[in-house]
């Protein structure tokens, strides 16, 4: 099984953490990462509503597959 070709983005991150030195450079990189898809996440989900009905009727429900 052969591995696509990294893209421009991948190689971008790899060298950028091929010049981190020490564990805070590493956790100010990774803390800035989930900030970044932090904010993505929160600006799509605050355009979904839900209903209080919604929300029980989605924790109440069940979709696990039979298996009979």
């Amino acid at each position: 099984m052969t591995n696509p070709p990294l893209n421009d983005t991948q190689i971008l991150l790899l060298q950028t953490f091929a010049r981190i030195n020490n564990s805070q450079e590493r956790d100010d990189i990774q803390s800035l990462l989930l900030d970044y898809y932090q904010k993505r996440v929160d600006a799509q989900t605050s355009q979904v509503h839900f209903s209080t009905e919604k929300i029980d009727e989605i924790l109440n429900s069940h979709y696990r597959t039979s298996y009979k």
